[in-house]
């Protein structure tokens, strides 16, 4: 695992606005009291959503309000690697290169950020709007390859499809996040051969009559070599 550092150059100071203090009380009220450092999490994370990373003047506040030694949020910080330890651009797209993404064409994607932004992995755009990383593993290996950005997915992309969104996103007028090829959830691509029925509706009375018979004939010739036994 690389070296992740604090970046060098830091702020001042760092104060949580009002929306994220009150946050911040119903989330310590969540734990028993003495066990308040179990939030230190969920604050990095209101932290870096209000800055954009994780800045050591926050890391000193959130130590501070926790009642924690400095040292065990900023190992906590420098843990976990969904937390920015320096200043990322307005837009952060993180791009998954792990096997199953690589496999489906994540080459492709990764050439569309270099052609449209000029940019490769751990860069920012020079007018500070795009930050691209990579990460290992999305977690969402059947809609491969996907990128993630903020909070949302992008699945099922290509060159063509990477661009047109890297052109959305420079607009502020990002598409609906999910399949670009429009999957619904893990349905296999083009026409489905099974589960072809909304699994929402109850079963017509006929088809659950049907499926019963089936059903006791199997059993009836299941239990046929233990009766002639």
């Amino acid at each position: 695992m690389s070296t992740r550092n604090l970046a060098k150059e830091q702020p001042e100071s760092f104060a949580f606005t009002a929306d994220h203090e009150a946050r911040i009380k119903g989330i310590i009220a969540k734990y028993p009291k003495g066990y308040q450092a179990s939030a230190v999490i969920p604050m990095l994370d209101l932290a870096q959503r209000q800055e954009g990373w994780v800045t050591k003047p926050a890391i000193d506040l959130i130590a501070e309000r926790l009642g924690m030694p400095v040292i065990r949020v900023l190992e906590v910080a420098t843990f976990y690697t969904m937390f920015n330890l320096h200043p990322m651009g307005k837009c952060h797209i993180q791009v998954c290169t792990s096997l199953s993404c690589w496999l489906r064409g994540s080459n492709d994607v990764v050439r569309a950020f270099k052609d449209k932004l000029g940019v490769s992995f751990g860069e920012t755009t020079s007018d500070g709007a795009f930050t691209v990383s990579e990460v290992e593993c999305a977690g969402a290996c059947v809609n491969a390859p996907v990128v993630a950005v903020g909070d949302e997915y992008y699945e099922d992309l290509n060159y063509e499809t990477m661009s047109e969104l890297i052109d959305t996103l420079k607009l502020g007028k990002p598409p609906a996040p999910g399949s670009a090829v429009g999957r619904q959830g893990a349905e296999p691509e083009g026409q489905r051969s099974s589960l072809t029925t909304d699994p929402t509706q109850p079963i017509p009375k006929q088809d659950l009559a049907a499926s019963m018979k089936k059903f006791e004939e199997a059993q009836a010739g299941a239990r046929k070599p233990e009766e002639n036994a």
